[in-house]
């Protein structure tokens, strides 16, 4: 994992600047989003990896960040409402166009998500800090390299069947829960030129980016779906003629 990329780890931030929930402060005290970019420095000590939340300019996602990023991470929970329409179609043109997004938790409900996957993203959740177990059931995909099975994380937000996205390319995590609930944890996509990896443990009232086992995972997936150096474009519209109805 030695690659010179460069990574930017967004979160909305807005459970940290409230303080909500309490112990937040002390879990993550430099943000979720600085708790994973530390982790990804370990794997990548040469990359460029920053962080950015909702309150800054353009989200920190202006044209000229996202054309120098080979990979965003995506937290989002509670405002994905107030996330710009605008910098939402930026990010969906620079996926694309071959740019990479890792989908975090709740960001599945966000909507660069739902626009690149077209369904709504829907899914059955409980909150009351189950143990939830990860299985790896495709052990040949490089995402889940040196990865235990299953991922025991003591504490975690439920998520469960139907999750309602389209047949991923690959199936990678199915999780189980204390309640008897199982869903599809961790999947990938590609949309354009670009990568997507979806990973469901992260809620923000459990310290589960702590987890050295997510972290890996997190790593992993970032390797896979970032494509540095690569020409990044405009969807080609073959017949012109179909220009009218898309713009």
């Amino acid at each position: 994992m030695a690659e010179k990329l460069n990574i930017l780890v967004w979160n909305e931030g807005v459970h940290e600047l409230n303080n909500e929930p309490a112990t937040i402060g002390d879990m993550y005290p430099a943000g979720m989003h600085g708790t994973i970019a530390e982790a990804l420095r370990e794997y990548y000590p040469d990359a460029n990896i920053t962080t950015a939340t909702l309150a800054d300019p353009e989200h920190g996602q202006s044209e000229e960040t996202l054309a120098a990023t080979d990979v965003v991470l995506w937290w989002g929970h509670i405002a994905h409402g107030d996330v710009a329409d605008e910098v939402v179609e930026r990010v969906q043109r620079h996926v694309l166009g071959g740019m990479g997004l890792v989908a975090l938790h709740s960001a599945h409900f966000s909507k660069i998500f739902i626009k690149l996957l077209g369904t709504t993203c829907s899914l059955k959740w409980r909150n009351e800090g189950e143990r939830e177990l990860v299985w790896t059931v495709k052990p040949s995909h490089p995402i889940a390299a040196g990865i235990e099975s299953p991922i025991v994380i003591p504490k975690q937000e439920m998520y469960g069947e139907l999750f309602d996205i389209p047949e991923p390319d690959d199936l990678i995590f199915i999780s189980s829960f204390a309640g008897g609930e199982v869903f599809r944890s961790g999947v990938t996509f590609s949309r354009g030129k670009g990568r997507i990896f979806y990973f469901s443990p992260g809620d923000q009232e459990y310290p589960v980016y702590h987890h050295p086992q997510v972290q890996r995972v997190l790593a992993n997936g970032v390797g896979w779906v970032a494509q540095p150096n690569q020409h990044r474009a405009h969807p080609v519209v073959s017949n012109p003629a179909w220009e009218s109805f898309i713009n």
